[in-house]
């Protein structure tokens, strides 16, 4: 290839970049087929206050142990001291209602309670 004849990169036209998206059968599902929404899981928590770890390590033993229950645990930063912990935006644990911050053995069981009810916890079942 002569120099003064270089050849330039150009992208492809838009119906070839997209011919794969577009060949996809539109096929409607059916209610039954829709999987049921799983929970969210909200950590409210206070930045001036410095819980950012604390709500990270709830977030990360929540989503550790129930995995394949919970679409997602979220962390949502606020203020005045806030620590709240919330299921599909109903109160799961509130630190100025429940005095102070929760033991994760009962998080988890509270959780469990709400969201898969006969799923074993191991040795935080035990008394």
């Amino acid at each position: 290839m002569r120099p003064d004849t270089k050849k330039t990169w150009e992208p492809a036209p838009p119906f070839l970049r997209y011919a794969v998206v577009l060949s996809l059968p539109l096929v409607p599902m059916s209610e039954s087929a829709v999987p049921a929404a799983r929970p969210r899981v909200v950590i409210h928590y206070c930045t001036g206050c410095r819980w950012l770890l604390r709500a990270g390590w709830l977030a990360q033993e929540l989503l550790t142990t129930f995995e394949k229950e919970l679409s997602e645990v979220a962390l949502r930063p606020g203020s005045g001291g806030v620590f709240r912990v919330e299921v599909d935006g109903e109160p799961l644990w509130d630190r100025k209602l429940d005095d102070g911050f929760p033991e994760l053995k009962l998080l988890k069981q509270r959780l469990r309670d709400r969201i898969a009810p006969d799923k074993p916890l191991g040795h935080s079942d035990r008394p």
